[in-house]
């Protein structure tokens, strides 16, 4: 009987979602500062300052951004940002958006009519896989089931 409980509670940790907090900054928000969060952040009004997080942040088409910098694992720009952006695993400009600063990246997305002016950095992301150690076909293989998962 002690094996079928600790099966079961093994299959219900596993089924549980990881809970991520969202916080969203209304359009009567003004930020100024430095602000620095982990999980998920929406922007609908104005900031200025720099923004840091190992989460996600998204700015929606309301809102008016001037930063120093945005470092980020993810960003969704809609509206309008002026200032560098780091993104750890990708940027996103989708359609109406302005953004003026350099982008550092590993993967980019831009929509038709953005108004982008600045220069992309790619970032390359690591394998883990020893290129010496496999066949060409396997590489292929691995990166292409890389590529398709979700990050």
């Amino acid at each position: 009987m002690q094996t079928d409980n600790k099966t079961e509670n093994t299959v219900t940790e596993k089924e549980e979602p990881v809970k991520k907090n969202l916080t969203v900054f209304g359009q009567e928000t003004e930020f100024d500062g430095e602000l620095e969060f982990t999980d998920s952040l929406v922007i609908t009004g104005k900031f200025k300052g720099k923004i840091t997080s190992s989460g996600d942040l998204e700015i929606d088409k309301t809102a008016i951004c001037n930063v120093d910098k945005i470092k980020v694992n993810s960003v969704v720009i809609s509206g309008k940002v002026t200032g560098n952006i780091e993104a750890k695993e990708r940027v996103e400009m989708c359609s109406g958006s302005r953004i003026t600063g350099d982008v550092v990246t590993s993967r980019i997305r831009i929509a038709d009519d953005v108004d982008f002016e600045g220069q992309v950095s790619m970032l390359e992301e690591n394998t883990d896989i020893d290129l010496f150690s496999v066949a060409s076909d396997e590489f292929k293989q691995a990166l292409v089931i890389k590529s398709d998962m979700p990050h």
